[in-house]
């Protein structure tokens, strides 16, 4: 049974959990699909942005219950402390891996956002949701800690006593206050058409821009190195001036049109 969809139109990946009558719930066979979808991504020069969205009532409700059963019979240091992606496992690969595609990743949030769910949309580079969206860092509900490479990506988004908050209670928010804490970008009545609508937009920008942005962003927001940020923000904006993409840009700001990048 397919775990993901992936559908590429106009420089626009659409990837679709689509385990909608699970509520997307993450087994093992899901969060393999979930990695081979971004893997593929990485090196697609076509794509320009990434629309991440599920299917059915629900974005993702974390870890499918069954795992607990399974996970039981065997030595957690086998599956959670063996390195399978770099210096990630798979469960940690399932949110890490949307930051390795190299261009903007959009997740649309409806329903519930839990768990796993609430991991995998911390890795995109902006969240839309429904407001009626519930979010939960819901590990502690099971005796267990966010362990999806949330502690990645949350600290970025959130002031820290919000995630303490969250992460201490597994507390369910509704998506205007989970905008609030940081975890939310906006909210939309529509967030599936928000997400594509802004995929587009960016999709309409220089490829080797965007790209470049996103290689500074995740740098800069990862390294206390002053010296080595304003290098690489010389290094990429040297990389762009004076080539075909941002002189086509420039001619197309004159011009009054479209872009058209080759």
């Amino acid at each position: 049974m397919s775990r993901v969809s992936t559908v590429i139109d106009n420089h626009v990946a659409h990837v679709t959990l689509t385990r909608g009558d699970k509520m997307n719930a993450l087994d093992t066979d899901m969060v393999e699909a979930i990695i081979a979808a971004g893997e593929a991504l990485v090196d697609n020069d076509e794509v320009r942005a990434v629309v991440l969205s599920g299917e059915g009532g629900a974005f993702c409700a974390g870890l499918d219950l069954m795992n607990f059963a399974k996970f039981a019979t065997q030595d957690p240091e086998d599956f959670v402390m063996k390195r399978t992606h770099g210096n990630a496992n798979a469960f940690q690969e399932v949110s890490l891996v949307w930051r390795k595609v190299p261009v903007p990743v959009i997740a649309a949030l409806h329903g519930v956002c839990f768990g796993g769910g609430m991991q995998i949309a911390a890795g995109a580079d902006i969240r839309i949701a429904h407001p009626e969206t519930k979010l939960a860092i819901m590990e502690m509900k099971w005796g267990l800690i966010p362990d999806m490479g949330g502690m990645v990506t949350l600290p970025h988004l959130m002031r820290a006593d919000h995630l303490r908050r969250l992460t201490y209670t597994a507390d369910p928010v509704l998506a205007p206050q989970a905008m609030e804490m940081g975890l939310v970008t906006e909210l939309s009545d529509d967030p599936l058409k928000a997400a594509q609508d802004l995929a587009a937009k960016i999709a309409l920008k220089s490829p080797s821009a965007t790209r470049a942005a996103k290689r500074l962003l995740e740098f800069a927001e990862t390294s206390d190195d002053e010296d080595a940020i304003l290098h690489l923000e010389s290094r990429e904006q040297a990389d762009l001036i004076g080539k075909p993409h941002q002189l086509e840009v420039i001619n197309a700001n004159m011009q009054k049109r479209a872009p058209v990048f080759k």
